[in-house]
């Protein structure tokens, strides 16, 4: 096969860098399915990764990007063939395995989720890790009692690609969702994706935070962690559900066990990488028909993989509004 396009990350000089390079499909890491990349994504992740200071990869050199959507080239396990749509994303993916940037991936056959008949590899892409990470938290909080009657709903880091996903899909479910944002002029957006009410980051005093507060929400799809997810869980009704899908402020948590003890509030780990081939293809099926989000679809940015380099410093800097995904091949096939 002739060569093609990757953006590779390498480590040269205790220094972490990445560029575009020629591969042959004999430089790809190993696995049973070669699948034509069509997009990919840029996620937070991703951002961490491609200069090091994330320390995401584990692996060098790797082609970054943590997922991609396309069509099946070759394959050497029965349960994929020729021509098959599907998206890959997850487990090691430009991390310790070669991604999504790059016109290839080779990928275990274990690792392919088979793209719902309603969605193009475009659709797949507008939501990516982020927006599977969103629909994921939702489906584990309802799994442990979130309903719309139970009370508000707050999403933080509201304007991300998890945020704006979780937004929509939670305002599409019935629920009345409050949108936390540090970005006063993005009202408008986040109210335009379902948000009943917006709540500026500033405007929390997350200097004493008391073990319990005021009894105020029923959910929460948690992108920061730090001091403000403390404050959320002391401010928890009984027996609210907190999806926890990220440390954009912090890392570090400190709280108390009274949130969990005195008030039956459940703080749920949203892991992507790792959860169940079943529930992941149950997730995909959903967000292509009933969770799928048409205004963060519709509102999505599209750049060509020559312009990818030029893109992460945003994310770094939480700048970047809703996704970004990342025209790979040309807009031939779906």
């Amino acid at each position: 096969m002739q060569k093609f396009k990757a953006y590779r990350t390498f480590q040269e000089n205790n220094a972490i860098v990445s560029r575009f390079v020629e591969l042959g499909l004999d430089d790809l890491d190993p696995g049973d399915v070669v699948v034509r990349t069509k997009y990919s994504t840029i996620n937070y992740k991703d951002a961490l990764s491609y200069n090091g200071a994330g320390k995401i990869m584990r692996k060098y050199p790797t082609n970054a990007g943590i997922d991609m959507a396309g069509t099946v080239e070759t394959s050497a396990d029965s349960r994929w063939k020729r021509g098959d749509k599907v998206i890959v994303h997850a487990y090691d993916m430009g991390v310790a395995h070669d991604g999504g940037y790059a016109e290839f991936v080779r990928v275990p056959g274990d690792w392919i989720v088979r793209r719902p008949e309603s969605m193009t590899a475009f659709d797949a892409m507008t939501l990516g890790t982020a927006g599977f990470t969103a629909a994921q938290a939702i489906m584990l909080m309802e799994h442990n009692g979130l309903k719309p009657e139970n009370g508000p709903v707050a999403v933080t880091g509201a304007t991300g690609g998890v945020g704006s996903v979780a937004v929509e899909i939670l305002a599409k479910g019935g629920y009345e969702v409050v949108a936390i944002t540090g970005k006063k002029e993005e009202t408008r957006y986040l109210k335009g994706l379902g948000a009943k009410d917006v709540m500026l980051r500033q405007s929390i005093d997350l200097s004493k935070i008391r073990p319990l507060d005021k009894a105020t929400w029923a959910g929460v799809v948690d992108n920061l962690g730090g001091d403000l997810l403390a404050w959320l869980l002391s401010s928890m009704k009984g027996s609210g559900t907190v999806g926890a899908v990220g440390l954009a402020a912090d890392m570090k948590l400190h709280t108390t066990v009274a949130p969990f003890i005195l008030r039956g509030v459940s703080l749920l780990g949203v892991d992507s990488a790792n959860c169940s081939m079943t529930f992941r293809q149950r997730i995909w099926n959903k967000l292509a028909v009933e969770w799928r989000p048409d205004q963060v679809h519709d509102q999505v940015r599209t750049i060509d993989f020559d312009d990818l380099p030029t893109h992460f410093e945003p994310y770094l800097k939480g700048m970047v509004r809703g996704r970004t995904v990342v025209r790979i091949a040309p807009d031939t096939h779906p």
